[in-house]
């Protein structure tokens, strides 16, 4: 028998292959990623990629989305062509999304508007200005959603037709 000094452990590769698999799984869940949607086109695919990462969500709703795309796109005939420019430029920068709109306002970039339309119309459910503005969405929006596990918004006056017209007492 050899003395204990000797003896050379040989590695135990199944503890090693699980210790190698669980750190691959934890790595993995810490890269943000998108579930794959479909995508009418190329600018409203552009438009799906960058409303995921300025909303910071893994998937929307596809029906919303067409709608809100559709909208933009009414609104402003260029949208495509600028969300597609945003869009790479994220790409090719590698900008925190976070830090997105500070960058694009510091550089006056002629983008920096973009961000917060979509925004906008992601989380309000509003797309335009003024008189030109149009609601798209309420209770589907994000900004109802985000709070939809204690609060649920009224979907109606809780009042008799006109109710809200009339001034407080």
């Amino acid at each position: 028998m050899t003395p204990l000094s000797e003896q050379v452990d040989a590695p135990n590769l199944v503890r090693r292959g699980l210790l190698a698999g669980f750190v691959c799984a934890y790595t993995a869940s810490l890269i943000p990623w998108a579930l794959a949607q479909e995508a009418a086109d190329a600018d409203q695919g552009a438009f799906l990629a960058l409303s995921a990462i300025l909303a910071g969500r893994q998937s929307l709703d596809a029906a919303q989305a067409a709608r809100l795309y559709a909208a933009l796109v009414a609104e402003d005939p260029g949208f495509p062509a600028s969300a597609k420019a945003l869009l790479d430029t994220i790409e090719q920068r590698k900008i925190d999304p976070m830090q997105l709109q500070k960058i694009l306002d510091t550089e006056k970039s002629p983008l920096s508007a973009l961000p917060r339309r979509i925004v906008t119309a992601w989380y309000m459910g509003i797309v335009g200005d003024g008189a030109k503005a149009r609601c798209l969405a309420f209770e589907t929006a994000l900004n109802a959603e985000a709070v939809a596990d204690v609060l649920k918004p009224p979907t109606y006056a809780y009042g008799a037709y006109g109710s809200w017209t009339r001034k407080p007492v």
